[in-house]
């Protein structure tokens, strides 16, 4: 009887010893945490803003004794360490992200900054381009109001272009066919032409009013040849009749007061001033 009691008790025993080791176990991890938290002072937060994981020592004695219940530790001391990393992997995808999205609004500012570089360019070009024909223009306007001044100075001064010379029979004021073909040369280019006046000076033989009036005679028949014909305005054409005044000789000033004119006889000067060459240098419209 006493060899059953004391199989019995210690049967007893064993059965008993699962659950206070149970509890041990899973008391042990608290009291564990606990002492370590009371003995560390407070730890530095980590990426996640959380603390960081406190690694678990002590298993137990039935992490040791029984397979399941050591599988069943390792999980549970992993669970953390996973929940840890799926922590940092979305703070990982959110950096990414949020490196993703400033990355591409500075190359989006880079761009608009480029074309804005690009632009400023462009107005600057247009700018010395618009500053270079201002001062083109400038300079052909001083050159034009200098070629003006230069006209206007010279606008009553005409300067000798061509001269004819036409011959008439004594006693005759008709223009002969030689005569007319000389003048059509002289006044037909006349047409398009500005700034001139027509000189006629009328020469005739003999003496006193006579030959004045012949010699008047025969240059009012020259100027209406070139109104009529060539329709020269009556207001740039001087005629006047000489009679028989001396003719400017290329001999001595004596010679040239005592030769006369032989014959009837017009000279027609024609005159031009600058008003050709303005008309010439005017900017086309």
């Amino acid at each position: 009887m006493k060899n059953r009691a004391i199989v019995v008790s210690l049967l007893a025993v064993m059965l008993a010893l699962p659950a206070i080791a149970q509890q041990t176990t899973s008391n042990s991890p608290a009291a564990a945490t606990t002492d370590q938290a009371a003995s560390t002072p407070a730890a530095t937060t980590g990426a996640s803003g959380k603390q960081p994981l406190q690694s678990e020592t002590h298993e137990g004695f039935w992490g040791k004794v029984n397979p399941f219940a050591r599988k069943k530790y390792v999980q549970r001391q992993t669970q953390p360490i996973r929940d840890r990393v799926n922590e940092l992997d979305e703070l990982t995808a959110g950096n990414s992200k949020m490196i993703t999205d400033a990355d591409a609004r500075a190359q989006q500012g880079i761009q608009l900054a480029s074309s804005k570089v690009s632009e400023a360019d462009q107005h600057a070009m247009d700018a010395g381009n618009k500053a270079q024909m201002a001062q083109q223009t400038a300079t052909q306007a001083t050159t034009r109001l200098t070629t003006v001044e230069q006209v206007v100075g010279n606008i009553d001064q005409y300067k000798a272009a061509t001269q004819t010379e036409i011959r008439f029979r004594p006693g005759q004021s008709a223009l002969s066919t030689n005569a007319k073909t000389a003048l059509d040369e002289m006044a037909t280019p006349l047409k398009s032409q500005r700034g001139y006046i027509i000189e006629v000076q009328g020469f005739s033989s003999g003496h006193g009013q006579a030959a004045i009036a012949t010699s008047q005679k025969m240059a009012d028949s020259v100027v209406r040849y070139l109104v009529l014909n060539h329709e020269i305005p009556v207001y740039r054409i001087y005629v006047v009749g000489m009679g028989n005044a001396p003719v400017p000789s290329t001999g001595t000033e004596e010679q040239a007061k005592t030769k006369r004119t032989s014959g009837g006889r017009v000279e027609i000067s024609l005159l031009k001033n600058d008003l050709e060459q303005l008309a010439s240098t005017a900017p086309a419209k």
